[in-house]
């Protein structure tokens, strides 16, 4: 049973590759075999996770990407076969989201948010299908919240577009499930990441605290998102497609 979750021999690309989930991401498939590919807008993280990704043995590339262009989605997707030569797995983790009122968003800002947790999702998908259903197999794991399945007026743009990725997974599984690619997403709770911590001290809340609202009694590490992303990219998840997985730590005393 172990052989189903080797990934030798497998490329992957990985959005937000150079911090928090999607670094943790990458360093699990890369532990698993997998070559890795990471995209963001910052080219010093990715750069970064590269060399760690190196020194586990793989082959590692850092491609800067502003994944709210289709131009720029599709040129990642062909240096990626230019590169590394085939494209088996795709993560969609570039996300993220300011929090305040409704009443406070511009129209400028529902837009980024948007285009980033959705747009991105649709447009890198759609590239990335191309190569996959030629070679008649792949792997699409997108990264949702649990802001998705709640109701939450201090983050509605994310939520929203959040909920619109797992109805989207669905979509694309049903569309391309028979042609050999499957496509799942995970909704995160709270995890230990730079986005998630920097939000909460602009409000003055301690993360540990928020950590203590689920089961496990702390926040997620970004590897064990990992090990999610790992389960829905490789084999060992042969017979699932197009299912949104809540990794959120247990419910905790709300039942949440």
């Amino acid at each position: 049973m172990s052989n189903r979750f080797d990934l030798t021999g497998r490329v992957a690309v990985i959005t937000g590759g150079g911090t928090g989930i999607g670094r943790g991401a990458a360093l699990v498939l890369a532990e698993s075999g997998a070559d890795v590919v990471l995209a963001g807008r910052r080219p010093e993280p990715l750069e970064s996770t590269v060399k760690e990704i190196q020194a586990l043995g793989r082959r590692a590339l850092a491609v800067p990407t502003d994944v709210t262009s289709p131009e720029q989605c599709q040129e990642l997707v062909g240096t990626t076969l230019r590169e590394l030569g085939r494209l088996d797995i795709l993560v969609n983790n570039a996300g993220g989201a300011e929090t305040k009122s409704i009443a406070k968003w511009t129209e400028e800002e529902w837009h980024q948010v948007v285009d980033l947790n959705l747009g991105s999702v649709w447009f890198l998908s759609r590239a990335a299908a191309g190569p996959m259903l030629a070679q008649g197999k792949g792997a699409i794991v997108n990264i949702s919240s649990g802001a998705s399945l709640l109701s939450m007026p201090q983050a509605a743009p994310y939520a929203a577009s959040k909920a619109a990725v797992n109805s989207l997974t669905g979509s694309m599984a049903a569309a391309w499930t028979a042609k050999g690619i499957r496509v799942n997403a995970i909704a995160v709770g709270a995890v230990r990441a730079a986005t998630l911590v920097d939000d909460l001290g602009r409000y003055g809340i301690d993360p540990e605290t928020v950590g203590k609202t689920n089961a496990s009694g702390r926040l997620g590490e970004p590897e064990e998102i990992g090990n999610g992303v790992l389960f829905f990219a490789s084999d060992a998840s042969s017979f699932c497609s197009g299912q949104t997985l809540y990794m959120h730590g247990g419910p905790g005393p709300a039942g949440i």
